[in-house]
């Protein structure tokens, strides 16, 4: 019993052990880590050759592995942390260039392996026995790097850098632009400003990690030359080695070194200039520049015409020319079979793009959807669509939709513009839910001229009737319309017609026009710190379809619901006490008071009000039938009559004296005068008392 509780002991050591290593190996920051201070340690503490192998190894290796990376992407953001692996690779090499720096210093008399295997190795490779050679190659390669790659590559990154900040503010407003015109969605145009930033912040930082490279090739330098000075000192003075021995140990082993480092600095100059230079091409170095370059088959005839001219020079060798002849000669003709190719493609794509495409049949289906708002036209009235006057009309509706939206918090339909060939030529139908809402007649290239005082038009035109309120009008030719804003008319074109007739349409039919769906777009739509109030309210205290009635009781008298948290609020409150939608929506009017009194304040800075008579807020009480919550109204029709003829004139006798006002009543019986003011007087606002703002001004002019 007791082996076999310790081998279960051992077996669950061991598998504890494992779990640990493998979460161990996982953890990448814990390695990177470890590796960052294993080279700071390097550059304090001196280190045994075979760890000098291995760590030059590994700088030559991450050096190609940095040079293929760079080679393979598709733009330069895809490897947006190169600035952070230059940074760490030069510091892999300063770190390997410090210890063999203090091997050579210290055991260079031993002979060339005194610094490591892969320092002897490259200064034998390289020298071939002579240090003067191994000098030369060293100081080729060093001004190659410094001069030429690391000096072109820094320039590039900082005029890239400079660039790309410069152009940032434009590209921001290309894309609000392009948001704003609906060509792409919010979602785009957060991941297009996220790659703006991305983008600028890597060429900064490429503008700064070019002179981590620069550093590095002038450090190289000045570390192999302290080397040499100094290994040829302590071997001379220190060793006794005569001073041709000093030198061609000392300096072999120092070429040897600074080779070493050198030629990993190469690459990832190499790497660095690559990629700044990526800047205005797609796809990896070899699709970017074999297609460029493949793509004029001329260029390359003629220069495998001349490399075949070069091979027939006498003295010039034969066999290379020729060959490099044949293959830009064979790759001129694949060039061109592919030019020709791709033009037959795409002018058989051009045809198929010309020919007819067979109408396919809509599906029944689509019979049953139905155009919220839909403006037919006949067909002389075509014109407004095909000329500027159509893109106007086009502009006047968009504009109409965010007029909407932030007057009244509604969301207007999109407008559906179709031909009618049934119509008269000149006649136009604003249909609603496919329902004709309204109609008029317009005359292309005429202007609708009104007197605002309703006098006769002293112009020469066509008598007729404004299509919106019906208003004496008439047309006339577009030559008289200085003639006409000089007395004082007013003057519309007929996309102007169209759009003024639509806007008081949508505004009597909005309650109709608030979906479901729109409701519900209205609540996603809400700021995240009114996401908890929507909550709290939808659907344990009112439905979507209840609040659907509530914003549809609103808007039916021309209130905003923009305001919607208010709403909201109002109806957790009103909910408590009722579940009777009409009676939520009048207590929603009390919370809406500030804004009710300020659409109602005229030019005079006060609320001009007509109050209902005592008397006849007792009739209105008395007629009342139900209990609780289901009251109706029971009104004589004697008495009914009566009651129009008094609203009437009352309301006459104050628009011969250039008055407005709205109807004020008292709370209980305001729904049922305006069920009776919207059968002959829709456009009378009629409000409670509970409706007039503390602080709002008000003139009471009459009684009714």
């Amino acid at each position: 019993m007791s082996e076999q509780s310790s081998t279960t002991t051992d077996a669950g050591t061991d598998a504890g052990a494992l779990d640990f290593l493998n979460g161990l190996f996982k953890r990448g920051e814990v390695w990177l880590a470890a590796g960052l201070m294993t080279i700071l340690t390097v550059l304090v503490l001196p280190i045994p050759p075979f760890i000098v192998d291995i760590g030059l190894s590994i700088s030559i290796t991450f050096s190609v592995i940095i040079l293929m990376t760079v080679l393979f992407i598709g733009k330069p953001l895809d490897f947006s942390s190169f600035p952070t692996v230059l940074l760490l690779s030069t510091l892999l090499r300063l770190s390997l260039n410090l210890g063999t720096t203090r091997l050579v210093l210290t055991h260079g008399n031993e002979g060339t392996d005194a610094a490591g295997h892969v320092v002897g190795a490259f200064a034998d490779l390289v020298m071939g026995g002579d240090f003067i050679i191994g000098v030369i190659v060293f100081a080729i390669l060093t001004i190659v790097n410094f001069v030429v790659i690391t000096k072109g590559s820094g320039r590039i990154a900082e005029v890239a850098a400079r660039f790309t900040l410069d152009a940032m503010p434009g590209k921001q407003m290309a894309i609000d632009a392009d948001l704003s015109s609906g060509l792409i969605d919010e979602d785009s145009a957060r991941k297009r400003r996220k790659e703006l930033e991305d983008e600028a912040g890597f060429f900064g930082s490429m503008d700064g990690a070019a002179k981590f490279v620069r550093g590095d090739a002038i450090a190289g330098l000045v570390i192999t030359f302290i080397n040499a000075i100094g290994g040829i000192t302590i071997g001379a003075f220190r060793h006794d080695m005569p001073i041709l021995q000093a030198a061609d140990t000392y300096v072999r082993l120092t070429i040897g070194d600074g080779l070493v480092t050198q030629i990993p600095a190469l690459l990832v100059s190499v790497a660095a200039g690559l990629l700044v230079s990526k800047t205005t091409t797609q796809g990896s170095t070899d699709q970017a520049l074999f297609a460029q370059l493949s793509d004029y088959p001329t260029a390359l005839g003629l220069s495998s015409a001349l490399m075949a001219a070069l091979a027939v020079v006498p003295g010039m060798p034969f066999l290379p020319f020729i060959i490099l002849s044949g293959i830009a000669g064979f790759g001129a003709y694949s060039a061109g079979q592919r030019n020709l190719n791709k033009a037959a493609l795409q002018a058989a794509a051009d045809v198929a793009a010309a020919a007819p495409v067979p109408v396919a049949e809509d599906p029944i289906g689509r019979s049953l959807s139905i155009d919220m708002i839909r403006l037919e036209l006949g067909y002389a009235l075509l014109a407004l669509i095909n000329s500027e006057a159509g893109q106007k009309l086009t502009d006047q509706i968009k504009g109409l939709r965010r007029q909407m939206a932030g007057d009244m918090g509604f969301i207007m339909p999109s407008v559906r513009i179709q031909d009618n060939l049934q119509l008269p030529p000149n006649t136009y139908i604003l249909r609603i839910k496919e329902i004709e809402a309204g109609r008029g007649e317009l005359r292309p290239g005429m202007l609708l001229i009104m007197d605002p005082k309703g006098s006769p038009i002293a112009l020469p035109g066509e008598n007729t009737m404004e299509p919106t309120f019906g208003l004496p009008a008439m047309w006339v030719d577009a030559t008289y319309r200085e003639e006409a804003l000089f007395k004082g008319y007013t003057v519309v074109d007929p996309p102007t017609v169209i759009t003024t007739h639509l806007t008081e349409l949508v505004k009597d039919n909005m309650s109709e026009l608030l979906s479901y769906a729109e409701t519900q777009k209205l609540l996603d739509e809400m700021g995240k710190d009114q996401q908890k109030l929507v909550a709290d309210v939808i659907p344990s205290q009112v439905t979507i379809s209840g609040l659907q009635r509530v914003l549809q009781n609103l808007l039916a008298e021309r209130i905003s619901i923009r305001d919607l948290p208010s709403i909201l609020e109002g109806i957790a409150e009103a909910s408590g006490l009722t579940r009777n939608l009409a009676l939520i929506s009048e207590h929603v009017r009390s919370r809406l008071a500030r804004q009710i009194s300020s659409a109602n304040t005229n030019e005079m800075g006060y609320i001009p009000l007509l109050t209902l008579s005592p008397e006849w807020e007792q009739t209105f009480i008395e007629s009342l039938t139900g209990d609780g919550d289901d009251k109706r109204l029971a009104m004589p029709p004697t008495k009914l009559h009566q009651f129009i003829q008094a609203v009437r004139q009352a309301y006459d006798k104050h628009a011969m004296m250039g008055e407005s006002p709205i109807l004020l009543t008292s709370p209980t019986i305001r729904p049922y005068v305006r069920s009776i003011m919207e059968r002959f007087r829709p456009s009378t606002v009629i409000v409670s008392q509970n409706e007039i703002y503390a602080k709002a001004k008000i003139k009471t002019l009459g009684q009714v």
